[in-house]
């Protein structure tokens, strides 16, 4: 990956991708809305600063209960305490739609035996969770995706 790329220092510093922030940007934004190169570095520089608060106080939860793992209620915990309490169930209906989205889950150290997406199906995937948080950010309630019978739900039936 060309250091370019990525938003941040060095190698140890936290970095986003910035392709894919740049895109989130523009895609939040009205088509008539430039924004400068600088401008977009530093909207990026904010989300990873906002995440190593998040992920700092999510640490704080879980120490708290005594627990070595940072499970999801931490984290939704952690927004409560920093005052984002608003953004909650915004995040959790988030969480639950990728929870429902994700083919490719990882248990017990072993993977599933569902085929990959194909990238046409991954970027299809990809442009329709980018409209539903379009959707989300400006106030419209979207319905669950319609479940298709996929060469993969076939597969898990069997």
């Amino acid at each position: 990956m060309d250091p370019m790329d990525i938003v941040g220092k060095t190698k140890e510093d936290a970095s986003l991708p910035k392709a894919t922030m740049t895109k989130i940007i523009k895609e939040m934004l009205p088509p008539d809305v430039r924004v400068a190169r600088d401008a977009q570095d530093l909207l990026i520089e904010c989300c990873v600063e906002f995440i190593n608060l998040i992920s700092s106080e999510s640490n704080e939860v879980c120490n708290r209960e005594d627990k070595r793992t940072i499970a999801p209620e931490h984290v939704l915990k952690a927004l409560e305490v920093l005052g984002f309490g608003e953004y909650i169930e915004e995040v959790f209906a988030a969480y639950e739609q990728h929870k429902l989205e994700t083919v490719d889950t990882v248990r017990a150290g072993k993977c599933s035996n569902v085929a990959e997406m194909t990238e046409e199906e991954a970027l299809a995937a990809q442009q329709r969770m980018f409209a539903e948080a379009r959707a989300r950010m400006n106030g419209v309630v979207t319905a669950p995706p319609k479940q298709q019978d996929s060469e993969a739900d076939q597969r898990l039936d069997s």
